[in-house]
């Protein structure tokens, strides 16, 4: 991810699992949709807690088999716990240690974590889903929309906004003007 960081931006999603359940279908639609996210300039990067290892042999599974054969964006392998704590994901019970190192005290797992990133290192937008439940890869795009149209514009997107659509100026009088 770090060789995204200033030239594009970056979904960077989180994911409970390998060889689950609910998060292949999760991986096989952001593939899915990776060319409207690449088409936009931005690049798609997801994480678990598993291990590379993990990951490989995921990778390399059918989906039929539930694998994510055929993905083709990164997909980290957080198996220190360390990003996904700092970006606020991890769920379980843990403790830290005064020099830095936590232990668990039962599994660690990620939520569905979801960041969309600037190009200034920046989270613009993020939503974090439990464990059962999956996210919309089409809300994910629109987002990817939205942050352009407002770093172009200076405009703020309205609820349900969607690309083409007019945006606000953010200002108190706009603001006003919408109660009226």
């Amino acid at each position: 991810m770090v060789e995204y960081i200033g030239k594009n931006h970056v979904l960077f999603f989180f994911y409970p699992k390998d060889f689950t359940f609910v998060c292949p279908s999760e991986l096989h639609a952001f593939q899915a949709k990776l060319a409207d996210f690449e088409a936009r300039g931005c690049k798609v990067v997801a994480c678990s807690t598993d291990t590379e290892e993990s990951h490989w042999a995921w990778l390399n599974t059918p989906k039929f088999s539930g694998g994510i054969q055929r993905v083709t964006y990164p997909i980290v392998a957080d198996t220190t716990k360390m990003i996904s704590d700092t970006y606020g994901v991890l769920a379980g019970e843990y403790n830290y240690y005064m020099d830095g190192k936590f232990v668990a005290n039962g599994p660690m797992i990620v939520y569905r974590g979801l960041f969309l990133i600037d190009k200034e290192e920046k989270v613009m937008h993020q939503l974090v889903n439990n464990l059962p439940l999956g996210r919309n890869v089409d809300e994910a795009l629109r987002m990817v929309d939205a942050l352009p149209f407002f770093e172009e514009n200076g405009e703020v997107c309205p609820a349900n906004w969607t690309k083409g659509d007019q945006g606000m100026t953010a200002s108190f009088q706009g603001v006003l003007n919408t109660f009226r």
